[in-house]
């Protein structure tokens, strides 16, 4: 075997180094700066620590803190760091803690402690401190590959029978990893930094903490949960914590109670309480959806809520998805058992059974059923959150029956359909990402070969910025994903387009060819907003509570200044309810800049103000949302004015 390797550097250029050589060497060895600089190594394109020894040839790339190439490796890095170098702190300040796992999350990290003594946020100012102490040390990340036995010894003997408990845990044929940061010492896959020092001690802050269970387990004992957030840079961390203030001014709980646009109550949880305003907004976006679809080629239907058990063995939803449907059981009458019936958790199964009604041609497909549907699921009650995560919601549900050549073309149509939606709504942009094969799977290769290609053609014709997910599309079709971002740049992902070779085949669905053979059709599973109670969440939040006319829930207040103006306001506010529009009058008596102050805080588009000089003339004083000033117009105008401007956007010329 030769004593030497080749070495393949992201610029192509090839370097023999002597085999065991690490990473770190390397790095030194193109430019002593670069050595310096180096936080970890990508061998082959797979994370690794600086120092581990390089076996055989390969591609490698070293990364710094200013690689954006790796940008999302580097921030990796920064959190999986700052969750170990936490843990350290926390047990240097408080010994009598026990430290069980602390993973990387979105834009951060989280450890989990056993400790008596509640932490309280009080606390965070102490462990933030610490943490920058170690940080300032600079001292060595070192690794060790350990048997498991001494891996249980030493955690038995210092007492971290949650380590224990993990180190027992892991498969036989894995690897034990030991990493110290300085002195303290964690169990950990890493890879991590090479050194505390490389963690920018600015640009960390810890954020909660809560309560979580052993393993997620509720028989478990509770532990404590500390968060942390972290970045690459001081300015990358203040950017966050603005957007979380924002966030918090924007939340759609808050400006839902006080709009009085919806609730939720222990009574029902998970379950939407809709208040005349917040179903007002419903509907008129409900409206718009099916405008749309139609326009598109969709055919409503409407599907049972309550499906018997046999149903869902058959579409295999039974075994997979059991523990979080809502079962319920029937004493049918001259029944020898009870029957099992379970609320829907999802519509697919039901319009399989529409598409089995009656034979089906290819002249038939493509078949577009659209349903408006209810669903239930049950969400763990730690889990929901407002409108973002409920137990019971209405998806902008349809399924596409078609041939495998006409996935390409449906899936432009759909994409066409999303984008546009997106944009009438207040969304500029959108990213896809692309989910292909996993290694469980139905289907054929080839068939698998021709659907990839074709979602993959369609999404080109859009974009060449798109992500490719391999191996994370279902079990049964690859799948696209829609990603929106919102005014103040979180992503959320609503839309999914969804091919399936699967349900058809399970359930039955056929058609006739050209041949007068029987084949399946490929069954598109796709939504657009999700849900409408999550839609609408993120909605309220992109809108800061101040919806577009279109969808407000009042769209007009006609206020009165002094009480002679009272008839003539309710005159006007009933033409203007003639014409269709959700309106309000404000007769009280009160100051009209404390009215005005009122509606808008409330998001109301349009305040007409109505004096004695207004009553005289048959005019009104207008005043737009967002506008400074008023403008005084013939009522008529006015009218006009807000009437165009609250027609939906597929309504307007």
């Amino acid at each position: 075997m030769s004593e030497m390797i080749t070495i393949t550097l992201p610029d192509g250029a090839e370097r023999e180094f002597p085999r065991g050589t690490t990473g770190a060497e390397v790095a030194t060895a193109i430019s002593k700066s670069l050595g310096k600089a180096a936080l970890a190594a990508k061998i082959d394109g797979r994370l690794a620590d600086l120092s581990e020894p390089l076996e055989a040839d390969a591609k490698l790339a070293i990364l710094t803190a200013k690689d954006e190439a790796n940008r999302q490796d580097v921030l990796e890095l920064i959190r999986h760091d700052c969750a170990h170098i936490m843990a350290r702190a926390v047990q240097e300040l408080w010994p009598e803690t026990k430290v069980t796992i602390g993973p990387v999350i979105d834009k951060g990290w989280y450890y989990d402690f056993d400790r008596e003594e509640p932490f309280t946020e009080e606390d965070f100012a102490a462990i933030e401190k610490r943490m920058r102490q170690i940080i300032e040390k600079r001292e060595p990340v070192t690794t060790e590959t350990w048997e498991r036995d001494r891996a249980i010894r030493h955690y038995e003997a210092s007492n971290e029978l949650y380590k224990v408990e993990l180190v027992e845990a892991i498969p036989e044929d894995q690897k034990i990893r030991m990493y110290w940061h300085g002195h303290w010492q964690d169990l950990c896959r890493g890879p991590h930094l090479a050194h505390t020092g490389q963690v920018p001690a600015d640009a960390f802050k810890l954020m909660s903490v809560a309560g979580a269970y052993w393993r997620g387990d509720s028989r478990n004992k509770m532990l404590q949960r500390i968060y942390g957030v972290a970045f690459a840079s001081k300015a990358e961390l203040e950017a966050h914590l603005h957007m979380l203030e924002e966030a918090a001014k924007r939340d759609h709980r808050r400006i839902g109670r006080e709009q009085q646009l919806f609730h939720l109550q222990e009574e029902a949880p998970g379950m939407v309480f809709w208040h005349p305003k917040g179903w007002a907004v419903y509907r008129v976006l409900e409206d718009y959806m099916r405008r749309r679809l139609t326009a598109a080629g969709y055919q409503e239907i409407r599907t049972p809520q309550v499906v018997d058990r046999k149903l869902w063995e058959a579409s295999g939803h039974w075994d997979k998805y059991r523990e979080n449907m809502f079962i319920t059981e029937i004493d049918e009458e001259h029944a020898n058992e009870k029957r099992v019936n379970a609320l829907k958790p999802m519509n697919c199964p039901c319009h399989v059974q529409v598409y089995n009604h009656g034979l089906k041609s290819y002249r038939d497909l493509p078949l577009r059923l659209a349903e408006f549907g209810s669903c239930h699921r049950y969400e763990s009650s730690g889990s929901m959150h407002g409108l973002m995560r409920v137990r019971g919601f209405t998806q902008d549900d349809a399924h596409i029956f078609c041939t495998e050549d006409q996935i390409e073309d449906e899936t432009a149509r759909f994409i066409d359909l999303l984008g546009s939606v997106y944009r009438d709504l207040g969304f500029e942009r959108f990213d896809i990402k692309l989910s292909t094969r996993p290694e469980v799977r139905v289907g054929s290769d080839a068939v698998w070969d021709k659907a990839e290609a074709a979602l993959e053609a369609a999404v080109r014709k859009v974009t060449n910025d798109y992500e490719v997910d391999p191996g994370e599309g279902a079990f049964y079709g690859p799948k696209l994903d829609f990603k929106l971002t919102d005014a103040i740049g979180r992503e959320w992902q609503c839309g999914t387009f969804q091919a399936d070779f699967n349900l058809p085949e399970r359930l039955g669905a056929e058609y006739v060819t050209p041949d007068g053979d029987k084949a399946r059709p490929v069954m598109m599973h796709r939504a657009i907003l999700g849900s409408f109670e999550r839609f609408l969440g993120i909605l309220i939040e992109n809108c800061a509570g101040r919806f577009p006319t279109w969808l407000a829930p009042v769209q007009a207040v006609v206020a009165t200044i002094v009480s002679d103006g009272d008839a003539y306001a309710e005159v006007l506010a009933q033409r203007l309810r003639d014409a269709g529009l959700r309106v309000e009058s404000d007769l009280r008596n009160e100051k009209i800049n404390y009215k005005v102050r009122e509606h808008s805080s409330a998001g109301v588009p349009y305040i007409l103000a109505i004096g004695r000089q207004e009553v005289e003339a048959g005019t009104v004083a207008v005043r737009r949302l967002g506008q400074q000033g008023q403008k005084v117009m013939p009522f008529g105008e006015a009218l006009g004015l807000i009437a165009e401007d609250a027609r939906a956007p597929d309504l307007r010329g």
